[in-house]
């Protein structure tokens, strides 16, 4: 199963097109304090839109809806359905990830049976209600040293106020990828900006 290595969050389908078409092929659909109708609405056409790109749709915090309509998989918060409850009820093809701030957390999702861990903070970000501790890049640093040092190979994405400019120290640190949000969304064209980050993770990459 391969993790792409920029995860774009957002909360609407029109930002999900926008951030595809500069080339974005993996969406974490985020909604939160909608009822239920509107959740599955917003899945169901965030999903149309990645289906159009080729792009993989997963489901924050919400299992039975990403059961529901299909999507290729769910992210789980640390106060969510716990990973191994989420396999056994969705089966060994959905993808499953999960939301870590220590190695402790990395080594319990390990376990629990997760394709990937978003590991973050990086730095505040005004997405998130309830923010865990700051990693910055000597955070990252440290747990990434020890997450190597125990053999993990599970792919770990870095979260939380990520820019473009962080992109390179970030990934010299043993991470799969990264995950943004406003650096995309929020800019005057998020098909420019998300074109930019996939540069900057090819380069990054390749060195």
């Amino acid at each position: 199963m391969k993790i792409n290595s920029l995860h774009y969050i957002t909360t609407s389908p029109e930002a999900a097109e926008r951030a595809c078409q500069g080339g974005v092929r993996w969406v974490q659909l985020r909604v939160k304090n909608q009822p239920a109708a509107i959740w599955k609405q917003l899945a169901l056409d965030t999903q149309a839109v990645c289906r159009r790109h080729g792009a993989t749709l997963i489901i924050n915090d919400n299992p039975a809806l990403a059961q529901q309509i299909k999507a290729d998989g769910v992210h789980l918060g640390q106060q969510d359905l716990p990973p191994d409850e989420a396999r056994q009820m969705l089966g060994a093809a959905f993808i499953i990830g999960g939301t870590a701030n220590t190695l402790a957390d990395v080594q319990r999702l390990v376990a629990a049976g997760v394709d990937y861990v978003g590991l973050g903070p990086f730095r505040f970000t005004s997405t998130k209600e309830k923010l865990s501790p700051i990693l910055g890049l000597v955070g990252y640093a440290e747990i990434m040293r020890q997450y190597q040092a125990a053999g993990i190979t599970v792919p770990v994405i870095g979260i939380g106020g990520v820019r473009l400019e962080d992109v390179a120290a970030l990934l010299e640190t043993g991470l799969h990828g990264i995950a943004v949000s406003g650096a995309i969304g929020a800019t005057k064209n998020p098909a420019t900006a998300a074109a930019l980050f996939i540069n900057e993770l090819t380069v990054a990459k390749a060195i």
